[in-house]
Order: structure tokens, then C-alpha cells, then sequence
């Protein structure tokens, strides 16, 4: 019997989506729960399973945009076979391909040997398997010499073919945008046109905060299971600072201002299909270990392209870290509807004066791009600060914004 196999609603408010692969052939068997299809959205990348087992009949092609509930496939379960899908390697299979596959290459990265080579580079070329061909010789007439190998080797590579060039061919390459991309484009354009956005910049000397961390974090990995990182202090500090500047958690609809009174946070995460922002939920209400516990599993989910559209909706602000990327300085783009997004950077090590005298300490740039239209620039500037104390400060993380002495007092 012929089954016809649909696509499924991805998420609410999401009509069309795009088959951006397919993972079998025409004719193909496949297995039940079987993966058959990658379908980008305008909002993610999802995978699409068989529902039936037999022989697939591709309907729709990649690239083509089709509407949810039309028909892309059908299977016929008539059909028996077996499915050409294998589990994955474990460790110890990916090892011994490794080693066959280096025995198979060795024969053939000797035989390319070129013979300009002293004695001792063949021997390192032909341990090594690299290709004799790729090494420029520093030596007489052009002979390889033990230093060239080295060289090549150990980060030569690179250098070497900086000096050959990289290319030259003057070829060309051109691949659609995904849909994904496309709908990422336009609301990054739709951002620029129609917020009054501005961003305020601060500075955070770290050494408090990476002193705790470097002082507990093995204590806190036994315990939590999770490392510490510097991503829950910033979360818990924001949810404190969102608290005392609702403005700030909140976002324009028509001609009424929504605010919230809980934190959902986004977390903008690197994955192979681009960056993905999946939202850490009631974050106000979480630990340290906590948060850590939920970016590790939301992380985990976006690398193997398993984020569901719920994770990555309705977050109330974000925040954003180019600093593992290495940059000093930059002004993030609101993730709309939200009003506002902190961007962290890379830590530093600069002079300051701290009591009249100049110090090393390890500084980082954060930056705070808002929405002007909701929130005046007393509030974002006074936001940045009051996180900036709270980094500086972690005590202040565990009295609500305040100094164990400020809550003595009752101040």
C-alpha cells in the first residue's frame, strides 16, 4: 500500500517551509523513525522522518518551497528491504578506520617522495603521510630539508600556503539562501528600520569573578555535574538588573508597551547551521548551576540540530557572546520583538587605575543595544551599570543587587 507522507506543522504561525535536503534516494528503503528530509523554516532547521516503512518516492526537490500539509513523499509498505542508514561509529570503530585508513595512505604519501630530500626529511615525510609535494625546500636547489618538514608540520602549513596563495582559480560558486537565512536577513534589516536603536558601552574588570571561578570550579563540576562559566554569572546579573529596569524586559505591541514579570533569557549559541538563540526559561528563578545545566543541554541541542521551535520563542531579552569568537567590540542587533540585547567580548588584560595606581587587570567590553522607543538611556545606561557591579561584586548576586552590608542596614 501507498502511504503519502506530509509535512508537519513546525510550530504555530509557520506556513511554508523549504526542503533543504533530502537524506535518501528515489527508491530507496527506509525504515520507520528513519530521518529522510532536512526542512528549513523561518525560524529552524528540522528533520523529517519516515512515518512508514518501505520504498520512498520523492515528490518534492530541494530547494522547493512547499506548504505544511502538502504531500513531499510517499512510501510504499509493500516494499520489504533493508535500509542503507547505519548506527553511528562508536569511538572505538572511528579508530580503527583511522588506522586502516592511514595504512591505505601510507604506501601512497611515499611514493610522492620527491627526491630533492635529505636522508632525514624522506624518513619524517614518510612517518608523518604528508604529501612531499606541498613542503617548499629551503635547502641547495630546492632539497627539503629537516627544518622544512618541521616547519610544515608543526604550523608551517599554514604559512606555506599563505605564500603559494590560496586559490587562483577564478572560479565562481552561487547557493540559494536557505530559508532560515532569508527570514534572518529581513528581520535583522526590519530591525534597523524600524527601532530607534542605540547602544551604551561599559567595562568590567573580570578578576572577581574569574578568581571565584578558578578557586571553586572544580568543587562545582563534582557537585553540579556542569562547568562554571561566565555565562550564568552575566544571565543571573541581568535577571537582577531586568528586575529593578522592567523597561528593559520588555517590548512594544501596536501602541502598548508589555512588560513581564519573569526573565526568559536568550542565549545566542553556535551551531552548522548558524547562530541559534534558545531561551533559558524563568531565569530569575534559577542558580548558577542551574543555568549552566540548561545552556549545556539548550547548546548540546543545537549543535545536533534538534532544537524544537519552543526553545528557541518567546524569550524576553538576550544575550550574546562574540568574545569566545575574539572580539573586543561590537553592537549587537536587537532580537525582535525584544528591546534590548547585551553583548559580552573577550577578556583582556589592560591597565587601569585602581586607588590612584596603575594595574593589569582582566577587562571585558560589554555593550547594551536597546530600543529608545521604551527604554530612555537613564535606564540602559543605568542597567549596564548595575550589572557591571554585580560581576564585579558576585556578593551582590545573592542579596538582590545589594551589598551584604547594604542589606545589614536595611539601605
Amino acid at each position: 500500500m501507498v502511504k503519502e507522507m506530509k509535512i508537519p506543522s513546525p510550530g504555530e504561525s509557520i506556513t511554508e517551509v523549504e526542503i533543504a535536503a533530502w537524506m535518501v534516494e528515489n527508491g530507496e528503503y527506509v525504515d520507520v523513525d528513519q530521518p529522510i528530509a532536512e526542512i528549513d523554516s523561518d525560524k529552524a532547521t528540522l528533520e523529517l522522518v519516515a512515518e512508514f516503512a518501505g520504498a520512498i518516492t520523492l515528490i518534492a526537490e530541494e530547494g522547493d518551497a512547499v506548504e505544511v500539509g502538502s504531500v513531499v513523499c510517499s512510501i510504499d509498505t509493500s516494499v520489504k528491504g533493508t535500509s542503507k542508514s547505519k548506527p553511528a561509529a562508536t569511538p572505538v570503530e572511528k579508530e580503527e578506520v583511522v588506522a586502516e585508513q592511514q595504512k591505505e595512505e601510507a604506501p601512497k604519501a611515499e611514493a610522492k617522495i620527491d627526491a630533492k630530500a635529505t636522508p632525514v626529511a624522506r624518513e619524517m615525510i614518510k612517518e608523518s603521510g604528508v604529501n612531499a609535494s606541498s613542503i617548499k625546500g629551503s635547502g641547495a636547489n630546492g632539497r627539503i630539508t629537516k627544518g622544512d618538514v618541521e616547519a610544515y608540520i608543526s604550523g608551517g602549513i599554514a604559512a606555506a600556503s599563505a605564500m603559494q596563495g590560496w586559490g587562483g582559480t577564478r572560479d565562481e560558486s552561487t547557493k540559494k539562501m536557505s530559508m532560515l537565512r532569508r527570514k534572518v536577513a529581513q528581520r535583522l534589516v526590519s530591525v534597523k528600520q524600524e527601532t530607534a536603536m542605540l547602544t551604551t558601552f561599559n567595562e568590567i574588570d573580570m578578576s572577581f569573578v574569574m578568581d571565584l571561578r578558578k578557586k571553586h570550579k572544580e568543587a562545582f563540576r563534582e557537585k553540579h555535574g556542569v562547568n562554571l562559566g561566565f555565562m550564568s554569572f552575566f544571565t543571573k546579573a541581568c535577571t537582577e538588573a531586568l528586575r529593578l529596569f522592567p523597561s528593559v524586559n520588555g517590548m512594544i505591541d501596536g501602541d502598548q508597551i508589555i512588560t513581564y514579570d519573569y526573565a526568559d533569557i536568550g542565549v545566542a549559541v553556535s551551531s552548522p547551521k548558524g547562530l541559534m538563540v534558545p531561551v533559558v526559561r524563568n531565569a530569575e528563578q534559577m542558580s548558577l548551576a542551574e543555568i549552566e545545566a540548561d545552556i549545556k543541554r539548550l547548546a548540546i541541542k543545537a549543535r545536533d540540530g534538534k532544537l524544537a521551535i519552543d526553545e528557541m520563542t518567546g524569550g524576553t531579552f538576550t544575550i550574546t557572546n562574540g568574545g569566545v569568537f575574539g572580539s573586543m567590540m561590537s553592537t549587537p542587533i536587537i532580537n525582535p520583538p525584544q528591546s534590548a540585547i547585551l553583548g559580552m567580548h573577550n577578556i583582556v588584560e589592560r591597565p587601569i587605575a585602581v586607588n590612584g595606581e596603575v594595574v593589569i587587570r582582566p577587562i571585558m567590553y560589554i555593550a547594551l543595544s536597546y530600543d529608545h522607543r521604551i527604554i530612555d538611556g537613564k535606564e540602559s545606561v543605568s542597567f549596564l551599570y548595575k550589572v557591571k557591579e554585580m560581576i564585579e561584586n558576585p556578593l551582590k548576586l545573592m542579596f538582590g543587587a545589594k551589598s551584604p552590608e547594604e542589606v545589614l542596614l536595611g539601605l
